[in-house]
């Protein structure tokens, strides 16, 4: 049967995407036999201006691209090659040569994640050779060399977090860890963390009535302090709602985004009955001197502008072995964070010596996050 017929955009995309698995030299680079650029000349289509266009062929030459005969295979690649080609083309094409070699780079570079595909969809090559891109981006960018991981979870390993109403004082220094190792957009003044003085004698699961963004000498009299963040849940109704499976669970029980494939639609912040994802107005702004180059590509990573972001447990530092910010800026002690198979660890030590609770237990989302009380 035959196997020609009109393209489809379904066709386009599909095969894009299989051009987009192979080296991006190979993918660009001119057909087997193609004539050299003439030598002369300055202006786009001299053969002197990096693009590679000759101009219009001489008379009883070479026919244009339009005339060729080709099957459907060879004009889904012309198509596909022709995108990717397109950003160095028009850098290439710029009068004077405006854009660096660096900036032609870094589009070229940003193409490329443009057409990734999904983090967990990876093969592990697909997984450094985006990683490694990220870094590359950093450096023209930012001017800063960063190092992102892409560490996996641990077999027997599911984190959880306790926090002890009696011991917190309301300092905020957890806020600022988590600031300055999450690099959150300062601009925006991003949290992830939200400390909540709350007035003796209110219930503990009514945060209607708690004041998040005090600005006095604490702690108050008359008052105590509750801690929210994300909550690793393991039924989270965050991930049921993403459309595009941008968000999912990890095996350690940590929540995770893939920023490059969100689309910003915020159905998981509506779904969210904690407040605990941030969207992202603006492109965040973090300082070069304030980044932390100890980075994970599902964690503290450069974020933009239309993606929604969380905490992550200290992603970067946990899978390391390491306790997140919050829990190792608390001056009180307040914050206990271990894995919960561990029979020996203290976040186990709690839940099974503390008479602790959760909030909204009702509505099921089964967080791992507890409170308790000395």
């Amino acid at each position: 049967m035959s196997t020609d017929r009109e393209l489809t955009f379904d066709d386009v995309l599909q095969y894009a995407a299989q051009e987009s698995t192979r080296p991006l030299a190979e993918r660009i680079a001119p057909p087997p036999g193609s004539q050299a650029p003439r030598p002369g000349g300055g202006g786009c289509g001299s053969g002197s201006c990096g693009c590679g266009n000759e101009g219009p062929p001489d008379e009883g030459g070479d026919t244009s691209v339009l005339d060729r005969k080709m099957d459907r295979r060879g004009a889904l690649g012309m198509l596909a090659g022709g995108m990717a080609a397109a950003s160095q083309a028009l850098s290439a094409c710029s009068p004077a040569g405006l854009a660096s070699s660096e900036e032609r780079e870094a589009k070229l570079l940003e193409w490329e994640e443009y057409l990734k595909g999904n983090f967990r969809l990876m093969s592990d090559q697909e997984r450094e050779e985006t990683i490694h891109r990220l870094e590359r981006l950093a450096r023209i960018r930012q001017g800063v060399d960063v190092k992102i991981e892409g560490t996996e979870a641990q077999p027997g390993v599911v984190y959880g977090y306790a926090f002890n109403i009696s011991k917190c004082q309301g300092y905020r220094n957890c806020v600022e860890a988590c600031i300055q190792e999450n690099n959150l957009d300062r601009k925006a003044g991003t949290q992830y963390i939200r400390i909540f003085e709350m007035e003796s004698g209110t219930s503990m699961d009514d945060l209607d009535h708690g004041d998040a963004t005090f600005q006095h000498e604490v702690p108050a009299e008359g008052h105590f302090y509750l801690g929210t963040q994300c909550f690793q849940c393991a039924n989270p109704p965050c991930v049921e709602v993403c459309p595009v499976g941008a968000t999912w669970q990890e095996p350690d029980g940590i929540t995770v985004v893939d920023y490059d494939w969100c689309i910003g639609c915020r159905y998981c912040m509506a779904a969210c009955p904690y407040w605990a994802r941030r969207f992202n107005w603006d492109e965040p702004e973090v300082p070069a001197r304030e980044l932390n180059p100890n980075q994970h590509y599902l964690g503290n990573r450069t974020r933009k502008s239309g993606v929604v972001e969380k905490c992550t447990f200290c992603i970067q530092r946990s899978r390391q072995g390491q306790l997140p910010a919050c829990a190792e800026a608390c001056p009180t002690g307040a914050r206990v964070f271990g894995n919960l198979l561990d029979p020996n660890s203290e976040i186990r030590w709690v839940l099974e010596n503390k008479q602790v609770f959760r909030l909204k237990e009702d509505l099921h989302p089964e967080p791992r996050f507890w409170y308790f009380m000395d």
